[in-house]
């Protein structure tokens, strides 16, 4: 096979190589694209391997056109739109893989490395990562290679040579890209961009389906990062780890609906209570570090009393049940400091009218779940007592009612709390914490679900606190006259695990991590990831969180006092300058150096010149051996062979010398003496 592959003619080699290249530009953009996106791009791409293989005729261009009015049709009916980033990268996938059917001339090939190089750049849009960006440098330098080999057209040269070019280039560009990264005036990212795809996103929503967090459960993706700015860095009691997000009241029956969701417009109008907030103790100081979400959730451990410290230009409010919200979605990697405190109150001390829609309940709804709620009003032992032995109670029956804690409880229907407290008796955090507050509510006690993060573990290699999208967690708050809100975690009274040891339920293991399984250990896995997670931790601290304000205090550090973004122009300007200088410099030598085989001929012709043979400059290497040969005698067999090896080398088309050999083996000849001519 490899055999075939050398022996292919050189257009067919460099299609190939081009092909292999385009799919892994478009590699990283198969998780954003839609399916039938990524079947077709993968089709087009080994269709038009096998042409260039067994060098069949390219496809008419009506087929081509035929394929793109397909293409965009497709994009408009998944997006509504072809305008828009979700739909523009969809289209220049499927522009890039079209174009490679009609590879006709270097024209073409010109065409398809500019689509290239934009299609990377569109991955920027999606995603950041450590990963990401190294999928994108080999790209990167695999577009460069074919770019300069497409700049060969004589001979057959070897693509090693192309991508050692490549790498020279990409060496002398790095000081200028770094200079560039440092130095350029920080602004929004154009992959910062709103978009309109916000759903089937990884993450919280404002609404939740009973199961909905179930599904979180099996994605081990990072969600956030924590470093704790406690002595020594260590967390708080892991108990404690609450990292609120959206805050549920509205009910449907089925669905919760954060009371901001339209949804909920058609179960209550009612406005939430004010917060009201009473922190106690002292608080926990943290650097926190939110991957993307494309939704304004900033997660923050339960709860801060002031705004935390935010990137300039990004606002964030709390709402009156203590979620912060941005003012716009998280688009890309968000690095934030808060304070929290661990101990604290909230929300009206008395009734009031407010609490109205944290009791409301579909009519109709788990008929069951009510007559229960009744049942417990009318028993003895807990009429006239407080709020608090009502949750007791409905504690109590989770830990001793042979309730379970369970990623696969079985598909609910409509009632599901009926269905949890009767029926099925098993559940996911989101199915306890449901079938808890209907109960609170049946017995009219003002209750409501939160949602967010719970736990999390820490990375022994770099420190941080690693909150995973599998700590998704959902909880109760109940109100009580005289303390307001209090948290409930349900889920602790049927799983006492979960929340104190942080013990998390794991999907079963498919063959492949079976398999992985028997080769390395889990601990050394474990290990391997806490080092990926911490490069890939570093790369967003030091790359991606390279703001403004570092940017600012950078140049403090360099001397300017009180230094602004006329600054940052006027260094970047004298850096650019400095660079052109250098560079017409650099091109003005190279214009004084000489083509080192020409180099070599006139090492020849010089020595020689020494023994009385004057060559023209203009002689080939062959009419110059034939006049060395002439003048000396059959000492200059070596050097001969040697100027005949130099023009195969210089001019056929399957010599593997290079100057550096040839120089080290005129090195190494005995130079002819003088003959009797």
């Amino acid at each position: 096979m490899i055999q075939r592959l050398a022996a292919l003619p050189r257009e067919t080699r460099d299609t190939l190589f081009l092909l292999a290249v385009v799919a892994c530009c478009v590699a990283p953009l198969v998780a954003h694209v839609p399916p039938w996106a990524s079947v077709l791009t993968a089709l087009l791409l080994l269709w038009r391997g096998a042409l260039a293989w067994h060098a069949l005729a390219l496809p008419r261009r009506w087929v081509t056109a035929a394929l793109l009015a397909l293409a965009t049709a497709a994009t408009f009916a998944s997006f509504r739109t072809i305008a828009g980033p979700d739909a523009g990268v969809t289209l220049i996938v499927m522009l890039l893989a079209l174009k490679t059917l009609e590879l006709r001339a270097r024209r073409d090939a010109m065409v398809v490395f500019f689509l290239g190089f934009f299609t990377l750049l569109s991955n920027f849009f999606f995603s950041q990562s450590l990963g990401v960006a190294l999928v994108m440098l080999v790209a990167l330098l695999g577009l460069l290679t074919a770019l300069i080999n497409a700049h060969q057209p004589a001979g057959r040269p070897a693509l090693r040579d192309s991508l050692s070019t490549a790498l020279r280039m990409a060496l002398l560009g790095t000081p200028i890209m770094l200079a560039l990264f440092v130095f350029f005036p920080r602004f929004a990212p154009l992959w910062g961009l709103p978009s309109n795809d916000l759903a089937g996103r990884s993450g919280l929503s404002g609404q939740m389906s009973v199961g909905a967090i179930a599904a979180l459960a099996l994605d081990d993706s990072v969600a956030l990062r924590v470093r704790f700015l406690t002595p020594g860095g260590q967390p708080p009691p892991q108990a404690s780890l609450y990292f609120r997000g959206p805050v549920l009241t509205a009910f449907n029956g089925r669905e919760w609906f954060a009371l901001s969701q339209p949804e909920a417009r058609a179960v209550t109008w009612a406005a939430p209570s004010p917060a009201q907030l009473q922190v106690q103790g002292a608080p926990v100081r943290y650097a926190a570090t939110l991957e993307a979400s494309r939704r304004p959730w900033l997660l923050t451990l339960d709860v801060p009393s002031e705004r935390p410290v935010l990137p300039q230009g990004t606002g964030a409010h709390m709402t009156p049940e203590l979620q912060w919200v941005t003012n716009r979605p998280i688009m890309g990697v968000l690095r934030y400091e808060a304070e929290s405190y661990l101990q604290f109150r909230h929300g009206p001390q008395q009734p009031t009218p407010q609490l109205r829609p944290y009791l409301q309940l579909p009519p109709g709804s788990n008929p069951r779940t009510v007559a229960l709620a009744q049942a417990m009003r009318a028993d003895a032992a807990l009429a006239g007592r407080p709020t608090q032995a009502y949750v007791d109670a409905a504690l109590q029956r989770l830990r001793t009612g042979g309730y379970a804690y369970t990623l696969e409880p079985g598909v609910y229907g409509e009632d599901t709390a009926d269905e949890f407290w009767f029926d099925r008796k098993q559940g996911f955090c989101e199915h306890i914490a449901s079938a808890f507050v209907v109960l609170m509510r049946a017995l009219e006690i003002p209750a409501r679900i939160v949602t967010g993060y719970q736990g999390g573990e820490m990375n022994g290699v770099d420190g941080y606190w690693t909150v995973r999208q599998s700590d998704a967690h959902a909880w109760a708050e109940v109100w009580m006259p005289e303390r307001g809100w209090v948290r409930v975690d349900p889920t602790g009274a049927v799983s006492p695990g979960r929340i104190g040891t942080l013990q998390r339920l794991t999907a079963p293991r498919g063959a492949l991590g079976e398999a992985l399984d028997s080769v390395f250990s889990p601990s050394m896995l474990q290990r391997l990831r806490s080092v990926w997670e911490a490069m890939d931790n570093r790369w967003t601290q030091w790359v991606l969180n390279y703001t403004q304000e570092r940017q600012l205090d950078l140049l403090q550090r360099l001397g300017l006092q009180a230094p602004d973004q006329e600054d940052l122009v006027r260094l970047l300007g004298l850096l650019v300058a400095a660079t052109a200088l250098v560079g017409v410099l650099w091109a003005r030598l190279e214009r004084l150096r000489t083509d080192p085989w020409q180099r070599l001929l006139a090492a020849v012709r010089k020595r020689v010149a020494r023994e009385g043979l004057t060559l023209a400059p203009q002689l080939t290497p062959r009419a110059m051996a034939a006049q060395i040969g002439a003048h000396f005698d059959a000492s200059a067999g070596p050097l001969t062979a040697w100027l005949l090896q130099l023009e195969r080398a210089r001019y056929g088309a399957h010599s593997a010398d290079t100057p550096a050999q040839l120089r080290r083996a005129l090195r190494r000849l005995r130079w002819p003496e003088r003959g009797a001519a």
